[in-house]
């Protein structure tokens, strides 16, 4: 096959996990011949040493497997914010109608029972890498969740009544900070900002990226307030970074303002508006993210700061 006419999704790389050489020698020759790049792991424990090592495109994980199971594979994956969005198929004889469900629920892209139809198998992992790239497609300069993915999470944390807290963050300054230094510059401080994110959270916290400057981060209530606190702590000590010398001694950028008078920008600096389940019931997508963007706008007046809804109603 001519690798230049592939479909973007034919070139992504697949990790297969199954205990069984044979299982693993008949889908390498298959996805090989359709263009895509395998790796493959014969427990549950070394696939998990495999995605952490290097990062798969999509996942094909058996169920019965020896060291860890397809079960607590799928559930490290998916509880991991940076591995979240990860595509994992189950390819297993486990056909059961609890077995599906079990697999879903744990956030499974698909279900696939052996003996499986090749083609079949295709078009389901083909399926898989175009939704997640559609999802992404939107913020490939972090590689975190776009808003299909966001809206989904939040939408689910509703449904299921647990506590959550939504933190939106942005930065101050960013404009001009991109005006002085340019694009190039200007997408490294983004992904630090999205790192700085990452960096704080723990497992089933959910990272994304609304697009531009705009973060979300969403986890339990009783960790927000000790997470705005050091992901504004590590972001101001990050953004000088970021700057020359001569601006990292003055402390400030000179760029011309909306109205082109010169005007002196500090560092760009994070602000953080947090919205809790502890504080009002949490009903929709649009309630929560206008209340976030009410409380960011504080926060960005405030300079390096957040700001919770502390407002009951």
């Amino acid at each position: 096959m001519d690798r230049a006419k592939q479909a973007p999704e034919d070139s992504a790389r697949i990790l297969v996990a199954d205990d069984d050489p044979g299982i693993r020698e008949v889908l390498t020759d298959m996805l090989e011949r359709a263009g895509f790049e395998v790796e493959c792991a014969e427990n549950g424990a070394e696939a998990i040493r495999r995605v952490e090592k290097r990062r798969p495109d999509l996942m094909l994980l058996d169920v019965d497997m020896p060291e860890k199971n397809g079960w607590e594979v799928a559930q490290r994956v998916k509880s991991d914010p940076v591995l979240h969005h990860l595509p994992v198929l189950f390819l297993t004889s486990l056909g059961q109608t609890k077995n599906k469900v079990k697999g879903l629920e744990l956030g499974a892209n698909d279900y696939i029972t052996k003996p499986f139809e090749p083609r079949e198998l295709l078009a389901r992992v083909k399926s898989a890498l175009r939704n997640v790239r559609e999802e992404l497609e939107a913020n490939p300069l972090s590689g975190l969740p776009g808003n299909p993915s966001i809206e989904r999470e939040v939408n689910r944390r509703i449904r299921s009544g647990e506590g959550f807290a939504v933190l939106y963050a942005d930065l101050n300054n960013f404009k001009a900070f991109n005006d002085h230094f340019g694009f190039k510059r200007g997408d490294d401080i983004l992904k630090r900002a999205a790192q700085t994110l990452l960096g704080v959270t723990r497992p089933g916290d959910f990272v994304g990226h609304i697009g531009g400057d705009d973060f979300i981060l969403i986890t339990a209530p009783d960790r927000a307030e000790a997470m705005c606190k050091k992901i504004v702590a590590e972001f101001r000590k990050a953004a000088p970074t970021f700057y020359d010398a001569a601006s990292r001694k003055k402390g400030y950028i000179e760029v011309p303002d909306r109205q082109g008078k010169l005007t002196r920008f500090p560092f760009v600096g994070i602000a953080i508006g947090v919205v809790s389940s502890e504080d009002r019931k949490l009903e929709s997508v649009s309630q929560i993210a206008a209340r976030g963007a009410e409380m960011k706008k504080y926060a960005k007046a405030a300079k390096n700061s957040y700001v919770f809804d502390r407002r009951a109603g």
